[in-house]
């Protein structure tokens, strides 16, 4: 207990000795350090101790760390005045740190003294400086004084602490020049001149308040960190002796007193992108001069050269300026690229050759023209005798066309091809054309894919010794190009330019000792993108009812940009709109399950991998009926008509006798009809004299304005056809009574035209009573008298016209007499021939009073007994319906 009481009491007394002079004399806090500079990523312990004052201990103090309570856990205790935190500094903000009292009434009554704070500040210490690394560069014929160096930075820093860096140099350890900076780099100045030949040592210190520390020294000859100019004035030559080789020249400014310089040639030919170095061995002398050799002849060769100190010297300089010259001509020192089209001939078994050609991959020069000859490739020894023919090389093109011929398909042909330039002619080239059916064997499963902006080709030889080489052909819209592959390539990307959205026809040729055999091929697109051409649609023919048929234009070749994947149709009767989808092979579809008498509205969309293209909205209004529907209601209906008119004929035909019965009743022939005589005593006969008075039955009109009989003798006077009666008529049969029942206006006067009735629809029947007195207004016969007798016509017809025109009486009259014998009226004094021609008078019509229906006789006229007079039977049962007949 001893031992530890003194060591609180020594810790109190070193904390006494360090608290801040600054702190005022009436504050009872303070915290030991002040204005600590942290390092981030370790613990900081504080004290507060409480001076001045007996009314706080340690166990009323607390401790706040940004604006957070530091937990009691943290603290420490070291006596009743004095009170330890240990905090982790975890955060490169700055931030503060203050001690206070518990007591909030003590702690404001004394106005803020029980309170203190310190401001942390965090940082890094400072990293070792890497990768240093000066030079000392040329200034015309002199190096330049300015030394500069960079390094690299290494560790962390904030902006409370930060770091700086001072670099040194030091010349023989005799003076030494410093720079400070806040960067990765400094420059300090080596006096007045470079120090050529003597040591420098160059290092970097990095330091800031948390410590300092060196980077490793570098201590090498003055001439190691010497970096010259490039060579200036390079200049290259060609000899026309000499196609493969260029000599190029240079100079350099600067004494080789003060640096001598050893130089780094390289060159590549123009268009290629990897340089050749020559040997440092070769170039190691200090030299102004060098050959090039084993350069193709006829070549662009571009050409720089740098230097650096030949004393172990670090820095090369940069490269000079690019030099390109040509190496001069030499003779083809490879054969012609000799290739072919083949083609469909004039006639089915004719094939079309034309044959073209590159030039020689080793042209040597510029190529001027080809010679070429075809012949029979089955010729062991060829034959000299053959011409050949020389084609100007195109200035234009890289191919040439050379000849064109037309080969049978059971022929083959070989061309021999030679190339020259001004120097000389190349070796032949032959490619032998076989026969169609004999074809050597193509390639096996042929891939062709674009990757990395080239189109790549993959495929399988087949099997044969004799496989020399490959030709990979692409074809686009007319425009051939070629390569050549070595015999035992498997896969390998088209060298020749290709153009995106284009499509290329690839085919791979396997060459059998310069015979061609069959292709395998491919399309392929570079790139692809949406069509630059939209599909135009519209219907076949005209639309159905419930179906339309679509058909739309295959976008061209050159259009599509890429392949088509499929066609999208839409097609919309409002606000529903339906899609369908189809083949890229599809360029019609049967739109079904329409509404009829509907406007539709229809477009297709064509996609490839790349994009779309939409075509154009097209119209169309569906029918009201299907094709044919009409057709088949119009004939329905026509063949159920023919049907009921047919059944109708056959009904007709077979029910002809009750229709006619029914529509078209018998009627009598007045001409062919009979008068029978009847009498109440005797039978009724008919008369078989064969003259008779009567040619015409009168007609008895009787008044139904009357309601008494009139019987008037002195009308026999007047003319019959102007006599007019109105009569009632009533049948109740034969021995019945009769009397006027229906009237009728039959007969009227000329004069009276206008007031004629029509007949009625019913039957019109007629009756005529004639009587034998003894005498016709007073005449006395000469014959004893005879019965009276009623006549009557079995005749049911209407009256006739000629009943009212006494002109067409007259005529009727003469035709029945001719027809009918005329009977001799029936008189007692046959011999009396005053009564023929008193006939007329013996027909006076005689009037009837009406008599009810059950009189059975009828009362005379005159109101003489009328016992003689029977009751007359119904009148339709006697009267001809033509009416009565007159005497003529």
């Amino acid at each position: 207990m001893g031992s530890g009481r003194a060591l609180q009491l020594l810790a109190l007394a070193f904390l006494g000795s360090a608290l801040p002079a600054r702190v005022e004399a009436d504050s009872y806090l303070a915290i030991v350090p002040q204005s600590p500079v942290l390092e981030v990523g370790t613990n900081f312990t504080a004290t507060c101790v409480i001076i001045n004052t007996s009314e706080v201990t340690a166990d009323d103090l607390y401790w706040i760390l940004f604006e957070t309570t530091v937990p009691v856990e943290q603290y420490t205790k070291i006596n009743e005045s004095a009170l330890n935190v240990t905090v982790a500094i975890t955060r490169e903000e700055s931030e503060w740190l203050f001690c206070q009292c518990k007591k909030d009434v003590l702690f404001f009554q004394n106005n803020g003294k029980l309170v203190h704070g310190i401001y942390l500040q965090k940082g890094y210490v400072p990293g070792k400086p890497e990768n240093l690394s000066c030079e000392a560069v040329q200034q015309q014929q002199y190096i330049s004084t300015n030394f500069s160096c960079k390094w690299q930075l290494v560790g962390r820093q904030t902006a409370a602490v930060p770091t700086s860096y001072t670099l040194y140099a030091a010349v023989l350890f005799m003076q030494i020049y410093n720079e400070t900076t806040q960067t990765n780099r400094a420059n300090v100045k080596l006096g007045d001149t470079f120090p050529h030949h003597m040591t420098l040592e160059v290092w970097v210190e990095a330091h800031n308040k948390l410590g300092k520390i060196e980077s490793e020294h570098l201590k090498e000859d003055s001439g190691w960190f010497v970096k010259p100019d490039p060579p200036s004035d390079v200049k290259v030559f060609s000899e026309k002796s000499f196609p493969t080789s260029l000599l190029i020249n240079w100079t350099h400014l600067i004494p080789k007193e003060r640096v001598k310089l050893t130089y780094q040639i390289r060159y590549r030919q123009n268009g290629t992108q990897n340089w050749t170095y020559v040997p440092p061995r070769d170039t190691a002398t200090d030299i102004k001069s060098f050959r090039l050799q084993g350069l193709q002849p006829y070549q662009v060769y571009e050409t720089q050269v740098s230097c650096k100190n030949a004393r172990q010297g670090l820095y090369w300089s940069t490269w000079s300026t690019t030099a390109t010259k040509r190496t001069p001509e030499a003779r083809p020192a490879s054969i012609p690229d000799l290739w072919r089209i083949i083609a469909e001939g004039d006639s089915a078994s004719e094939r079309r050759v034309h044959f073209i050609c590159k030039d020689p991959v080793l042209a040597n020069g510029r190529i001027i023209k080809f010679d070429i000859k075809i012949q029979d490739p089955k010729e062991k020894v060829k034959n000299r005798s053959l011409e050949w023919d020389s084609i100007p090389r195109s200035s234009q093109r890289t191919i040439t066309d050379l000849k064109q011929i037309h080969l049978a398909d059971q022929k083959s042909v070989q061309a021999i091809v030679t190339a020259t330039n001004s120097v000389g002619k190349s070796a032949e080239a032959s490619l032998v054309i076989s026969e169609k059916a004999r074809e050597r064997p193509p390639v096996e499963e042929l891939k062709v894919w674009p990757h990395s902006g080239q189109l790549w080709l993959e495929w399988k030889p087949p099997i044969s010794t004799e496989l020399s080489e490959y030709v990979v052909e692409w074809v686009s819209e007319g425009q051939t190009d070629w390569q050549k592959e070595k015999r035992n390539t498997r896969s390998t990307a088209i060298k020749g330019p290709l153009e995106k959205f284009v499509c290329y026809k690839v085919s791979v040729y396997p060459i059998y000792k310069g015979w061609v055999g069959k292709p395998a091929s491919k399309e392929a697109y570079l790139e692809q993108g949406a069509p630059s051409e939209r599909p135009v649609v519209r219907l076949q023919d005209k639309p159905g009812r419930n179906q339309a048929l679509l058909v739309w234009t295959e976008i061209p070749q050159g259009s599509r940009r890429g392949f088509i994947t499929n066609y999208t149709i839409f097609y919309t009767s409002g606000s529903e709109t339906h899609e369908i989808t189809v083949p890229a092979n599809t360029t019609s579809y049967t739109l079904k399950s329409l509404s009829g008498n509907t406007k539709y509205d229809t477009w297709i969309k064509a996609s490839t991998i790349g994009g779309s293209v939409t075509s154009f909205n097209h119209s169309f209004t569906t029918l009201i009926y299907a094709p044919g529907e009409m057709e088949f209601i119009v004939v329905g209906v026509s063949m159920c008509f023919l049907f009921i008119v047919v059944m109708t004929m056959l009904l007709c035909v077979y029910k002809k006798d009750v229709i006619k019965e029914n529509f078209w009743p018998p009627i009598p022939d007045p001409g062919e009809s009979t008068i029978g005589n009847w009498s109440p005593e005797y039978p009724l006969k008919a008369e078989t004299q064969k003259d008779s008075g009567l040619s015409g039955i009168s007609v008895l009109d009787v008044d139904v304005g009357d309601g008494k009989c009139v019987f008037e003798e002195d009308k026999a006077g007047l003319p019959l056809k102007k006599d007019k009666y109105l009569s009632e008529e009533h049948s109740s049969g034969i021995g019945g009574s009769s009397c006027m029942s229906s009237p009728r206006q039959s007969v009227s006067d000329s004069d009276e035209g206008g007031d004629m009735a029509d007949t009625t629809a019913s039957t019109v029947q007629y009756s005529s009573v004639v009587a034998a007195s003894s005498g016709y207004k007073g005449q006395t016969p000469n014959a004893p008298p005879q019965q009276a007798f009623f006549s009557r016509s079995e005749s049911t017809q209407p009256l006739l016209d000629s009943e009212e025109n006494q002109d067409m009486l007259l005529q009727e009259g003469s035709r029945q007499s001719k027809r009918f014998p005329p009977r001799q009226p029936r008189f007692t004094d046959s011999a009396d021939s005053a009564g023929i021609a008193e006939q007329q008078e013996l027909l006076e019509p005689l009037d009837f009073c009406p008599l009810g229906e059950d009189s059975e006789h009828a009362t005379p006229v005159d109101g003489q007994a009328a016992d003689w007079l029977p009751a007359p039977a119904p009148l339709s049962s006697y009267m001809p319906q033509l009416g009565g007949y007159r005497p003529q």
